[in-house]
């Protein structure tokens, strides 16, 4: 197990991102390859969890697109990120706010946090 965390560690390129935790709003800018063309594309939205650790870590973004909800998994590590930036910082209880899917309208506001 040490040797696969070992090679994890020292081949796979790190990001430098902010620091953001569930219940933050942010704005991932990511690379889109079609075909010859690069263009960059954002996916803005609401994060519902971050899990793993280290090289595996990835973060679940949620937004709503008209009346369906989208979800999107992002590893922490992914090469094609460009840069993330925090909208909103969130103020929520729980590491994993799974329940914030069951809410509509007004319900489905989240506190900002203050500093």
């Amino acid at each position: 197990m040490d040797l696969v965390k070992f090679v994890q560690d020292e081949f796979v390129t790190k990001n430098e991102l902010p620091e953001f935790a569930a219940g933050d709003t942010i704005t991932v800018y990511y690379e889109i390859r079609e075909g010859d063309k690069v263009r960059t594309q954002f996916f803005r939205g609401v994060v519902i969890q971050k899990r793993g650790s280290g090289a595996s870590e990835t973060f679940t973004i949620r937004k709503m697109s008209g009346t369906v909800g989208v979800e999107r998994i992002f590893p922490i590590n992914l090469p094609s990120i460009q840069k993330i930036e925090i909208n909103k910082r969130g103020k929520v209880r729980r590491a994993r706010i799974f329940y914030f899917r069951d809410l509509t309208g007004k319900k489905a506001r989240i506190k900002e946090r203050r500093h």
